[in-house]
Formats: C-alpha cells, sequence, structure tokens
C-alpha cells in the first residue's frame, strides 16, 4: 500500500537551519535587479492553424538517453526512512467508511507511437516526451518534444495533428521555423481565454538559443497565434513558463559548457495578447540555484500588483521569491528572496539519478529527483496557496522506492511570511515506485496530484491520488490507475518524462485534467502518452 503520514507544521522539520520566529531559515533576502531586457526578435500573427498543413513529425531518431546538461545537485544525508512514512498507510482503517474517491472522466491516448490523429500516425522519434498539455474552453492542447495535437474537449477526439512542432511557425522565419527541438510548454489563460505555447530552439555558437512562444488570438486553438522570436546568448535549458495578470513567467537553467544558475524572465503579456512587439526582463540568480518554477495562475486574478512567486527545491526545504516586475521602467523591477520554508527532511528518490525498476529488464528509469516537478500552482485561498511536488526516496539505497512528497504553502502573498501548511509523503511499502508528479488544486481547495509509477512486478504505468480539504491535513488518498502500462522502455534509454501536467477546467474551475507518459509493449523509442480528466466529490 502506498503510505501518507500527516506531518505536524513544526514537528518533524529538518533541523539543519537555524529558525527564525516564523519558523523560517534566517537567510538574509536579495533584491535582485534586471540583468537583461530582450526585446523581441521578431512577431507576427499566423494565419488560422486549421489552414495550416500539419507537417508530419519527423522519424529520424534523436534520443537523449541521460541528461547531459545537469545542475548542482544538493541532498541532505541519506535518512534510513522518510520522516512522513511513519504511520500507517493512507486509507481508512477495517470498518471505517470509505474514502471519497473522484469521478473519472473518459481517458484517450494523446501523442506517442501510433497516436493517429486527422494528419495521419505518428512514429516516436525522439526521448523522453517531455509530455505537457492544458485544457481550455472547449479543447485540451497537448504537446511532446515532436509534436502536438488539438483534441475537442467534449469528445477528446483529435481534430488537428499530429503536427511537428515546426507546423505552427510555417512563415515565421528563423530557427522557430526551420527546428522542433522541444522542451516544449502549454498552458492556457484563462483569464484572456487564449492560449499560450512554448518551446525552445536551440542551434547555438553564432546562430543562438531562442525561446519560440505564441499566444493565440481567441480561446479557439485551430484559429490565429501571435508568434514571437526571443534571443539569448546562453543555452535555455528546462523552460517552464507560468500564466500571470502582469506578465507571462518564464525560467530557464542557462547553461554555457557549465551551469549558470537559473534565469527568471517577465514577458509582456499585455503586448503579446495585442500582438505588439514584446520584451523580457530577465533576472539571473546565483549558480547554486536551479529549476525554479514560476506560480501558475488558477482561480480569480490576485489583486493587481501582487508579485510573481518563483520557488525552488532547496536541501529539506522550498525556497520562495518574489518577482515584482515594472514595465514602465525596468530598474525599478525586483526579484527578493529567497525566503526558505523548511519541510520534513527528505533523500532525493534515486539520489537524484536513475533507480525506477521496470519489468523483465535491468533497465531503470530517471527520478529527475533534483527539482520541484512543473507545475507551482497558485489560488488566492487562504491568503494565496501554492501546491508544488517532487520524488524522495522511502529508506535507503539497497531498497528504497521513489514516492511522491508534496506541500501546501499559504500566506504566500505580497508581504508577511509564508508558511508550510501541510505536507506529505505518497508511496513505500508495496514494491511500487511513484515519481514525476504534477500537482494542482481546485476552487474547493481539493488537492490532486497525477504521476508516473512503475516497479519490477508493474510496468510504467499512471495514477493519481487526491484528497479533500476535510481529510486530515497531510494524507492523499484514494489512489486511481489512470492507465496501466504494458511494457518496459529498454534499450540504453533511460530518461523518463521529463515532466508531466495536471490542468483545472477554466470552465467549472473543479475538473483536473492531467497527462503523462507511459508505455503499451516493450521497446525503446516507443512511449505513449494518456489524457484523462477527473473531478472531486462536492466540486460544482
Amino acid at each position: 500500500m502506498p503510505r501518507t503520514h500527516m506531518s505536524p507544521l513544526i514537528a518533524a522539520l529538518a533541523a539543519t537551519a537555524a529558525l527564525n520566529a516564523h519558523g523560517q531559515s534566517a537567510v538574509a533576502l536579495e533584491h535582485r535587479k534586471v540583468d537583461l531586457v530582450v526585446n523581441s526578435s521578431r512577431n507576427d500573427v499566423s494565419p488560422p492553424l486549421r489552414d495550416m498543413a500539419a507537417i508530419p513529425p519527423a522519424t529520424e531518431r534523436r534520443g537523449r538517453p541521460v541528461r547531459e546538461h545537469r545542475i548542482p545537485f544538493d541532498d541532505g544525508p541519506e535518512l534510513e526512512s522518510d520522516p512522513l512514512l511513519a504511520t500507517a498507510p493512507g486509507r481508512p482503517a477495517a470498518g471505517a467508511a470509505a474514502l471519497a474517491a473522484p469521478t473519472l472522466g473518459t481517458g484517450v491516448d494523446g501523442l506517442g507511437n501510433g497516436f493517429a490523429g486527422p494528419a495521419g500516425t505518428m512514429t516516436v522519434n525522439s526521448a523522453p516526451p517531455d509530455t505537457t498539455g492544458a485544457v481550455g474552453a472547449t479543447q485540451y492542447v497537448q504537446w511532446v518534444n515532436t509534436a502536438f495535437a488539438v483534441f475537442s474537449k467534449a469528445t477528446k477526439a483529435p481534430v488537428y495533428g499530429p503536427a511537428d512542432g515546426k507546423s505552427l511557425w510555417a512563415g515565421f522565419g528563423g530557427p522557430c521555423e526551420t527546428r522542433n527541438d522541444g522542451d516544449p510548454v502549454v498552458q492556457y489563460d484563462k483569464l484572456a481565454d487564449r492560449w499560450v505555447v512554448s518551446q525552445f530552439s536551440v542551434p547555438g555558437g553564432a546562430a543562438g538559443y531562442w525561446q519560440c512562444i505564441a499566444v493565440s488570438t481567441s480561446s479557439d486553438a485551430t484559429g490565429t497565434w501571435n508568434r514571437y522570436a526571443f534571443q539569448y546568448a546562453q543555452f535555455n535549458d528546462f523552460p517552464k513558463l507560468g500564466v500571470w495578470p502582469d506578465a507571462y513567467y518564464v525560467s530557464y537553467n542557462m547553461f554555457t559548457n557549465t551551469f549558470q544558475g537559473s534565469t527568471v524572465c517577465a514577458i509582456d503579456r499585455a503586448k503579446m495578447l495585442a500582438g505588439l512587439p514584446a520584451t523580457q526582463q530577465c533576472i539571473k540568480l546565483a549558480a547554486t540555484f536551479g529549476s525554479t518554477l514560476p506560480a501558475d495562475l488558477d482561480g480569480p486574478a490576485p489583486a493587481a500588483g501582487t508579485p510573481n512567486y518563483v520557488v525552488a527545491r532547496a536541501t529539506n526545504s522550498v525556497n520562495l521569491w518574489r518577482f515584482s516586475v515594472n514595465w514602465a521602467n525596468s530598474a525599478l523591477t525586483t526579484l527578493s528572496g529567497p525566503v526558505n520554508v523548511p519541510v520534513a527532511a527528505f533523500t532525493a528518490a534515486c539520489s537524484g539519478g536513475t533507480c525506477i525498476t521496470q519489468p523483465g529488464t535491468q533497465n531503470k528509469l530517471d527520478s529527475l529527483a533534483d527539482r520541484l516537478n512543473f507545475r507551482a500552482a497558485y489560488r488566492t485561498l487562504n491568503n494565496g496557496t501554492l501546491v508544488v511536488n517532487h520524488a524522495v526516496s522511502t529508506g535507503t539505497k539497497k531498497n528504497a522506492l521513489a514516492a511522491v512528497r508534496w506541500y501546501e504553502l499559504r500566506n504566500v502573498a505580497p508581504t508577511g511570511t509564508p508558511t508550510l501548511f501541510q505536507q506529505g509523503t505518497f508511496g513505500g511499502g508495496d514494491g511500487v515506485h511513484r515519481w514525476m508528479g504534477s500537482i494542482g488544486q481546485d476552487k474547493m481547495g481539493n488537492i490532486a496530484v497525477s504521476y508516473s509509477a512503475s516497479g519490477s512486478a508493474l510496468s510504467p504505468s499512471m495514477r493519481m491520488a487526491s484528497r479533500l480539504t476535510t481529510d486530515p491535513v497531510g494524507t492523499l488518498n484514494s489512489e486511481t490507475v489512470l492507465k496501466a502500462g504494458g511494457g518496459s522502455q529498454t534499450g540504453s534509454l533511460t530518461r523518463w518524462g521529463d515532466y508531466s501536467q495536471i490542468s483545472i477546467d477554466p470552465a467549472d474551475d473543479c475538473t483536473f485534467w492531467a497527462t503523462n507518459e507511459y508505455i503499451k509493449t516493450t521497446g525503446s523509442f516507443n512511449w505513449n502518452t494518456w489524457i484523462s480528466s477527473f473531478k472531486m466529490p462536492g466540486c460544482i
């Protein structure tokens, strides 16, 4: 059984840092200024996507069997067991009332090997998929490293695709049109009813490093798009984008020959919605900070002027910064922090590397446990609530399983001190690794996490667990198999993920839509993805 344990707010926290009166690490805050202003190198308005030919996804393999670009990894001492696994599994005791389970919608295959849509059938040519997807007013858009597709929300049938990523950029010119390098992100701007998609183009050298971002001109992803290209002097790896009222915020792990630190940029959302030339204001963190995530808004907008919140995993803690952008005068833009929020001690799954077992093979999968998993989901509930997750180890290296560690921070506000309201570790005890999660919260404050699951007797699959606001704090329950796998990933390919995504339906602010990787049949370069929706009881 997976186990999850209610944690006291302060008890069981790591004692590795001195705490102030608010329970925060005594770390001096920095107020960093803009390092770089990046103007869009080009922008235009595309023809309607529905009128643009869907370029078939390429078939030549472009595998990345190992992570070439790693960030500095600082883990605490290896623990004999996770302190949040100290009590019984997160299931009702014998004779107790059954826990309320979510109501599942009809799940469908997403992009992957053998996926068929209006433009033909897809053959996987790269790995990992970097699975991302979001739900809008009437559609669901999914993107993987090689391709994207648009689905009807009502029927879950594809209405466009599978299309090579270059399809959206046809006629735009430059590296965004000619390359399809991946690391995509799909978001739905619920405040404007627009789609936002992003991927990098990295020819390198004199040709530079680019971020290609498009914002739809309506809620219809098959309509026209405002397209933008931004250029950098360094490799803008692992971009993650969040929607906020005053900007689209995007974070990068910047590399030359070595890691240069995380850079966070605010992009002028108002200009992009209007199709005008746009500017990024970028602030660079020290090389000790990597894989930051900007907060991504669900539900109503916060008060005008509320900063975006940027978070990153730290040793037995979470770091949080406040990004306040000033579009009239970039000299007044600041990134303040980090505020260090201690959490229960943890050891990263696989010590941040590869240890996830599969049936019938010695090939193990990457945990990507050196970072918080996408997204950092924010709501205005409880004076600002932020939920995040990452993968931890349940015990010693010899017999450890990967498990999902999750946190709910409250009082995430322009002033005051953010606090850890609850935390939990879900997994352990049943021979199953759980990792590569994505977490979200509906308008009632109910929480769900979708994640990958695998073990020596379990093919890589997609599962989820959830909690109602009335459940005991720190607990996740009602584990549900969203899609069972049928094989293992073999050959030299250990990469998995590198991310997954939960999004919340803007129509009711209740329905979760999740997408993640799984495998139908044993082999290499033959992954699949799944799209599933579900709703917690009582959310209407």
